[in-house]
């Protein structure tokens, strides 16, 4: 797995990053508690990326409380 610390390492890296975190906003709407930070963790694995605890907290509470799309970019910083 390749590890990322921020969203600058590689534009695969954000891209991959980026499709995760869309795919998982596309459904969050009335899903239980836990779902995206589940989701976002599985869906970063299949793209083979690796994130820090608290980056991929930080991407849930961004989709979970985002009324349009999330950009990781911004999130991550």
């Amino acid at each position: 797995m390749r590890s990322v610390g921020g969203m600058t390492d590689s534009p695969e890296k954000n891209e991959a990053i980026q499709r995760v975190v869309d795919r998982v906003g596309a459904y969050q709407d009335g899903a239980p508690e836990g779902t995206v930070e589940t989701e976002l963790r599985k869906g970063l694995d299949e793209a083979g990326v690796t994130l820090e605890d608290d980056q991929i907290v930080a991407l849930a509470e961004a989709i979970e409380s985002a009324d349009g799309d999330v950009d990781a970019a911004s999130v991550l910083g």
